[in-house]
């Protein structure tokens, strides 16, 4: 949502709102990692915990459960475990215990992180700078790729346990060789299945983390609106403006943030249904 700038250019205003809260092997200069051993804070701080406030939630949910007439809470919550337990039977072929629980925990974690999004875009950073010192604070963990991708290999390292576990090291061999072009075109075969496998982790990752941050970036953008064009006279313009424009990129940011945790969820149980079905 809106906030306003600090009078430092719209360029300094952007790239600072954009850079993470680092530790570790940084650049002195620009703040950003340097090295393997850089350590983004903040995106660590809140991914744990809005975890930890699932994990409360549910625990809480889980002692207090109502039967007959549930509350209006309880009745959401089981909406939301209805609709992840119906993708997964209508994706995911035979019985897997650990699937749906997965699939709900991704859907869930990540719509809160995406969810982060949509908090005045100053207004943290502005009390981390003012109460804690703290210069930079970028609060939308799936706006880093570190996290989208630390999720995405995640969910590919259950892609190739299942993979080996079903079909086996032989057999996931054979569908490397003779995939999808029969056993005449070997090498096609293995640099194909290749491709479509390394493609797995790439999708998942980068399309999640490139739809948040382009929102983030459109927040920024129409936070500038109140923050170097609101001067004098000129605010009984652009500060109605900023707030139409921030309103509607809200409810449609909304849309897009609870999509985006959507695919991420059918795109893991689709590629774990995939490694349970020995013929592909």
């Amino acid at each position: 949502m809106s906030g306003s700038s600090d009078g430092g250019g719209t360029v300094a205003y952007i790239q600072h709102h954009l850079t993470n809260l680092c530790v570790g092997d940084c650049d002195p200069v620009t703040h950003k990692a340097a090295g393997f051993w850089a350590l983004h804070v903040d995106t660590v701080f809140f991914s744990v915990a809005l975890g930890v406030l699932m994990i409360v939630v549910s625990h809480r949910l889980g002692q207090n459960l109502v039967t007959g007439t549930p509350g209006g809470f309880q009745n959401f919550v089981e909406m939301i475990i209805d609709f992840v337990s119906g993708q997964v039977k209508d994706t995911f072929p035979g019985h897997n215990p650990i699937i749906a629980p997965l699939a709900l925990t991704i859907f869930v974690w990540v719509w809160l992180m995406n969810f982060m999004d949509l908090i005045p875009v100053d207004l943290l950073p502005l009390i981390a700078s003012g109460v804690l010192g703290i210069e930079y604070l970028k609060v939308v963990p799936t706006t880093d790729l570190n996290t989208t991708m630390a999720m995405s290999l995640t969910v590919f390292a259950l892609i190739l346990y299942y993979n080996f576990k079903v079909k086996g090291a032989a057999g996931y061999l054979k569908m490397f060789l003779f995939h999808p072009f029969g056993k005449f075109f070997v090498p096609v075969n293995i640099v194909m299945t290749v491709i479509e496998e390394l493609a797995k982790p790439l999708s998942l990752g980068l399309r999640l983390f490139g739809n948040l941050f382009a929102g983030e970036l459109v927040f920024l953008l129409i936070a500038l609106i109140g923050g170097t064009m609101a001067v004098g006279l000129g605010a009984l313009i652009w500060f109605p403006l900023q707030v139409v424009l921030d309103l509607g990129w809200l409810i449609f940011h909304l849309l897009v943030i609870t999509l985006q945790a959507f695919i991420f969820m059918v795109l893991t149980i689709v590629y774990l249904a995939m490694a349970h079905t020995e013929d592909h």
